[in-house]
């Protein structure tokens, strides 16, 4: 099996650190800048928050919505593919930005 469709088999959950915000019809991820307390109480900068916000566009909030930990990835994006009109390699756009949030730890996840 190779990599994209095992990434398909997983069943994303969001991290318990993060919120969704909405901002219009988008989401917005809002997370903690640093895990440590003391690190988030005495070392982000007077001019910086301590909360960081990733603003997704229109795909990113669909999937982004998507995701309950029950669903897997394949079943959200074949849930999302008729409504941005079977475009070409949608399932690939889907899996890229779904590596993506795992990657920058947003994700975490269990095999189906």
């Amino acid at each position: 099996m190779s990599k994209k469709q095992n990434l398909f088999d997983l069943i994303p959950e969001i991290d318990e650190r993060l919120t969704t915000e909405k901002e219009g019809e988008l989401s917005v991820i809002a997370f903690p800048r640093f895990r440590n307390k003391f690190v988030q109480k005495y070392l982000v900068p007077k001019n910086k928050s301590a909360i960081v916000r990733v603003r997704l566009d229109e795909h990113g909030t669909a999937v982004w919505k998507l995701i309950d930990g029950h669903r897997t990835v394949g079943k959200i994006a074949e849930m999302l593919a008729e409504r941005f009109n079977h475009e070409e390699n949608y399932e690939y756009r889907i899996a890229q930005f779904v590596a993506q949030l795992y990657k920058q730890g947003f994700l975490k996840s269990r095999k189906q």
